[in-house]
């Protein structure tokens, strides 16, 4: 399947393939519903989503997993050091010695002419992690996913294509990365608390009598209290209205492009749902989707695509990639 995808990107240099072949495998590995969705996607657009979730799943994991022992000091330095590899792949010829991830998100940057500055906003995000554990205000919060959610849908738009013209789809784009990342803030507010953080904000708890110590003693004790339960639930219901925020941009994109997004969006939401069925429970478990629920969801996707390349395909608007050998799919899957 990899190789059909690269093949049909017009990716022709070993070098270039092995790296997007790994950014391939970081999406399958850490993004399931992600990965489920982008399947969806005609196979020459593949790589370059590939690349841009890599690349976000290489900055994570330096945050997140470089280790218990890993100073906070030593976090940042392996981000100023993902940082410079990237500024030298994006400004100039990529070097031998670059990471593969580095190499791809580059190469989708320059094929779909990228904003730089959605990566340098994504980094300062990034950093942000290593010292700030909470949030006062939904605003602080919102500040804080412009750089880790906002610009990913913002990078995703040039990949996707639209059929209005790309600054009026960029809210909604910007605002399905936020949904995105709120869902996953509510279904990971326990594993978040185990790391130190909080991302639901302060004032939202606040609002129903909830603080730190309170979500430390139901994380440590395994039981529920109908403070928490009514500060969750507050939150899914913030978290849905910004759901209703991106849901025009699902229209506006490339009709060959939207089973893709469509099925994001509904596997995300179904995680909402999840989360509510469960009584709110996610300091003490994680709210999955049934793999029954995913195929079906998965199925009308694939039914969507097919529909779209029998009556819209020839409605299009041109979009990128700017490359000239970047090749068109001939079919999904």
């Amino acid at each position: 399947m990899t190789r059909r995808e690269l093949d049909a990107a017009g990716i022709t240099d070993p070098a270039l393939r092995t790296a997007y072949a790994r950014c391939r495998l970081l999406n399958a590995r850490h993004g399931r519903t992600y990965f489920l969705a982008t399947r969806l996607l005609p196979a020459d657009r593949r790589p370059a989503v590939h690349a841009l979730y890599g690349f976000a799943r290489w900055a994570d994991d330096i945050v997140d997993d470089t280790g218990a022992e890993a100073t906070t000091a030593e976090r940042a330095a392996a981000l100023d050091r993902l940082e410079e590899e990237l500024r030298r792949a994006l400004t100039g010829p990529v070097p031998s010695t670059a990471h593969p991830v580095a190499a791809a998100l580059a190469d989708t940057a320059a094929r779909y002419a990228i904003d730089p500055a959605h990566f340098t906003d994504f980094m300062a995000s990034m950093r942000s992690d290593l010292t700030v554990t909470d949030y006062a205000t939904y605003a602080d919060l919102r500040a804080y996913m412009h750089g880790s959610a906002a610009v990913i849908g913002l990078q995703m738009l040039p990949v996707l294509g639209t059929v209005t013209a790309r600054a009026l789809a960029a809210p909604h784009a910007a605002a399905l990365g936020v949904a995105f990342q709120l869902t996953n803030f509510l279904r990971d507010v326990g594993e978040d608390l185990d790391r130190g953080r909080i991302y639901l904000p302060a004032d939202l708890l606040a609002a129903h009598g909830v603080h730190r110590d309170l979500l430390l003693w139901s994380r440590r004790t395994g039981r529920p209290d109908a403070r928490i339960t009514a500060a969750l639930r507050a939150a899914e219901d913030l978290t849905r209205g910004v759901y209703r925020e991106a849901a025009p941009g699902l229209e506006m994109l490339d009709p060959v492009a939207r089973p893709c997004i469509r099925t994001a969006y509904v596997l995300y939401r179904n995680i909402l749902d999840a989360i509510a069925r469960s009584g709110y429970a996610v300091l003490h478990r994680r709210a999955v989707v049934s793999r029954r629920r995913r195929a079906a969801v998965a199925a009308d996707g694939l039914a969507r695509v097919a529909a779209a390349r029998l009556g819209t395909t020839a409605h299009r608007t041109p979009r990128g990639p700017s490359r000239p050998d970047a090749r068109s799919a001939k079919e999904a899957g």
